[in-house]
């Protein structure tokens, strides 16, 4: 051979010459190239470098601008657009065929912001844009009293009426918000803990129609004491004409300790042993027979006592911690019977509303409806005596107003809120529950005691 090789596989006469059949990966010569195992450094055309954009493989993330081929129009795309869709530029153009929708998605808009957008179709066929902007009125009966200003009960908000809050006598409202407050705690007294801030009621027997509600007073909200007062609103005796309403009111006196226990008890108790004899009652009613009838409630009333006095020391409290008034009205479902049973043990109110007049002194001339309160007052379950008698005979028109004091000593002292509660409830028809309820916060200075009012509408037979 020319050229002798040593042992290692080097030349001794020349230059090292690469060997085809086994080349030496230790040492590559990269001057020349290896026709077996190319540079993939270098392009090649059988793998294309996917980061270099080609003619076969077009880089999505830029788009080629291609002509629309009119014999082959693209499906993802709608009739009319000049655009390809997978851009991010939208020109619609402006003709286009109407939408269905327009005109319900207009006819929403124009409720919630009274006003349509220009040149936008009518909401509601037939009429005008303008005629659908204006949303109809919501009426819930009679006026409920003087027009208020643009800000007051009526104020709106989008088209859903708010009262908003109970308006007040004289040109400043009272110091404390009309709104809860403070609660009592569970650990301290669990029943004035479970006590609702407010409660709303209310019943309909043919022309007979209640509204009843009770709210804690302002004094009471900022200290975070339980509502005292309580109230009932149930039908006595078996279904049918010969049943009673009983409209009960009961005020615990302030100072003692359990007394809105006793005065939930007092309106318990009441239903309980009047329900036991409302047979006799309804009779009495019936007849005219005032003897019988006081004599009926005197029976009724002292059980009421007794029984108040039980539960007192059942739970370990002094029977006085319990002291409550107690107020009520027996009225006859049928509807030929036009008398109305009273019975009361303690203050309070009986008001009657009858062609725009009030008359405050119903059951008691000489003290009931005066504005005075009596620290004195008679009380369960050591007063167990009631006062009973018939009234007259209502008429179609008349608004018998119970409630405690909280409603009628500033029902008596104010003059703004007789006419407010009078425009408001003597109108023939009775305002909705959560009507009543606002109009019954109707707010006077320097009386934030709790109130609570049971209203009888009569209608005609």
């Amino acid at each position: 051979m020319e050229n002798d090789m040593n042992a290692s596989g080097r030349s001794r006469t020349g230059p090292r010459q690469p060997d085809v059949h086994r080349p030496d990966l230790r040492e590559p010569d990269l001057r020349e190239s290896d026709t077996r195992r190319p540079d993939l450094r270098e392009p090649d055309t059988r793998h294309p470098d996917l980061r270099q954009p080609e003619a076969r493989h077009p880089d999505l993330r830029q788009p080629e601008a291609r002509q629309p081929d009119p014999r082959h129009p693209d499906p993802r795309q709608p009739e009319g657009c000049q655009h390809d869709l997978r851009r991010t530029e939208f020109n619609w153009p402006d003709a286009r065929e109407p939408d269905p929708l327009d005109e319900t998605w207009q006819s929403v808009d124009l409720f919630f912001n009274d006003q349509p957008e220009p040149g936008a179709p009518a909401a509601v066929p037939g009429t005008s844009a303008a005629q659908s902007a204006v949303p109809t009125p919501l009426s819930y009966g009679p006026a409920p009293g003087p027009s208020p200003a643009a800000d007051g009960p009526a104020a709106r908000t989008g088209s859903v009426p708010v009262l908003g809050a109970p308006l007040h006598s004289g040109p400043k409202p009272p110091l404390y918000a009309p709104e809860p407050r403070e609660l009592p705690s569970v650990r301290e007294d669990p029943t004035a803990a479970l006590t609702p801030d407010m409660v709303v009621d209310g019943a309909g027997y043919g022309p007979l129609t209640v509204r009843a509600a009770s709210v804690r007073g302002d004094s009471h909200r900022y200290q975070g004491e339980p509502r005292q007062d309580s109230l009932a609103v149930v039908r006595l005796g078996v279904p049918g004409p010969d049943g009673l309403l009983l409209l009960a009111v009961a005020d615990g006196v302030g100072s003692a300790a359990r007394s809105h226990v006793g005065s939930q008890e007092a309106c318990r108790l009441a239903a309980m042993e009047l329900d036991a004899v409302s047979a006799e009652l309804a009779e009495t009613v019936r007849a005219g027979d005032q003897q019988g009838f006081a004599a009926l409630v005197d029976t009724a009333v002292g059980r009421v006592a007794t029984l108040l006095a039980h539960r007192a020391r059942e739970h370990g409290d002094d029977p006085a911690a319990y002291a409550t008034t107690l107020r009520a009205l027996l009225v006859p479902l049928d509807p030929r019977v036009r008398a109305r049973g009273f019975l009361a043990v303690g203050d309070g109110g009986t008001a009657l509303l009858r062609a725009g007049e009030w008359n405050l002194s119903l059951t008691d001339p000489e003290h009931d409806g005066d504005g005075m309160i009596d620290t004195r007052t008679a009380a369960l379950p050591h007063g167990h005596r009631a006062r009973a008698l018939l009234l007259a005979p209502a008429l179609p028109g008349d608004v018998l107003v119970l409630c405690t004091d909280g409603l009628s000593t500033p029902l008596a002292g104010d003059a703004g809120m007789r006419d407010f509660l009078g425009s408001g409830w003597g109108q023939g028809a009775a305002p909705a529950p959560a009507d009543f309820l606002w109009q019954l916060q109707y707010r006077v200075k320097s009386y934030d005691d709790d109130r609570t009012a049971v209203v009888l509408w009569e209608a005609g037979p």
